[in-house]
């Protein structure tokens, strides 16, 4: 898994500076700070990704492709701080 190119990176940022604005809230960080916050994520889920997938228990890990793999992961961090 690549790394997000700087368009994707800028909608992630559109998308959630909307998202907030959306609930009312504040982050108190500048549009820098939080394409910084961005870039680093990424750089950590693509340092990652081999742990990620080897804490998978199996047949799961070899069963369900990438893709199947990064929702379940989406849906349980999203039910971990509730976050829709």
């Amino acid at each position: 898994m690549a790394i997000l190119i700087d368009v994707d990176r800028k909608h992630i940022l559109i998308k959630y500076m909307s998202d907030i604005s959306v609930r009312r809230e504040t982050t108190g960080l500048l549009k820098a700070d939080l394409i910084a916050a961005i870039n680093s994520i990424d750089a950590w889920i693509d340092s990652n990704v081999v742990a990620f997938n080897s804490a998978i228990s199996q047949p799961a890990r070899l069963t369900l492709t990438a893709k199947q793999k990064a929702e379940l992961l989406m849906l349980i961090v999203s039910k971990r701080w509730e976050v829709a």
